[in-house]
């Protein structure tokens, strides 16, 4: 029967050196990581809802019509059926969190109360959450009348031609069931 070789000295040593220097090693201990920021990500979460779409919202509307202009809520509750949240979460590097809840209560299948902060419009909130650096730019949300005059006309619908009827031997054949 053969015995398990030793574990070697210089093996031992080198196993310890290594656990060692793993223990030194701390992230704000280094220069060239104090100087080097690690990249962080915008967090986005939930649902937005901006002032100009809880406006088009009315009290005694069907939960259709307010699902078609709000979107799915995030949270409808089935221990309170009455009840949908909106909540939205927007994390961003070196900017404080926007948290914002919009919570809309129902009676049966219509709108009884819309509870809401002060919400931004959105050319607020796509403001908001623009980068620092100035590099994004608004877009134009709606034509003005000019531009709108300035678009090509579009072409009038052709009347589709009348089918020619079929040319060639025509057959006769007999009923798929009978009468």
């Amino acid at each position: 029967m053969r015995r398990p070789l030793p574990l070697r000295p210089t093996a031992a040593a080198a196993a310890l050196v290594l656990l060692a220097g793993c223990s030194s090693w701390t992230p704000g201990g280094d220069p060239i990581v104090r100087w080097v920021p690690a990249y962080r990500i915008d967090i986005q979460q939930g649902n937005v809802v901006t002032r100009d779409q809880l406006e088009k919202v009315q009290v005694g509307m069907t939960r259709l019509q307010v699902r078609d202009i709000l979107g799915t809520p995030l949270i409808a509750d089935p221990f309170h059926a009455g009840r949908w949240d909106y909540i939205f979460t927007f994390d961003q590097p070196r900017k404080p969190m926007q948290r914002r809840a919009v919570v809309l209560l129902f009676e049966g299948d219509q709108l009884h109360d819309i509870q809401a902060p002060e919400l931004p419009t959105e050319r607020e909130f796509v403001a908001g959450i623009a980068k620092a650096d100035g590099s994004f730019k608004v877009p134009q949300l709606e034509l003005t009348p000019e531009q709108i005059g300035a678009l090509p006309v579009p072409p009038k619908p052709q009347q589709p031609a009348q089918p020619e009827p079929p040319s060639g031997v025509t057959r006769n054949y007999p009923p798929l069931e009978p009468s």
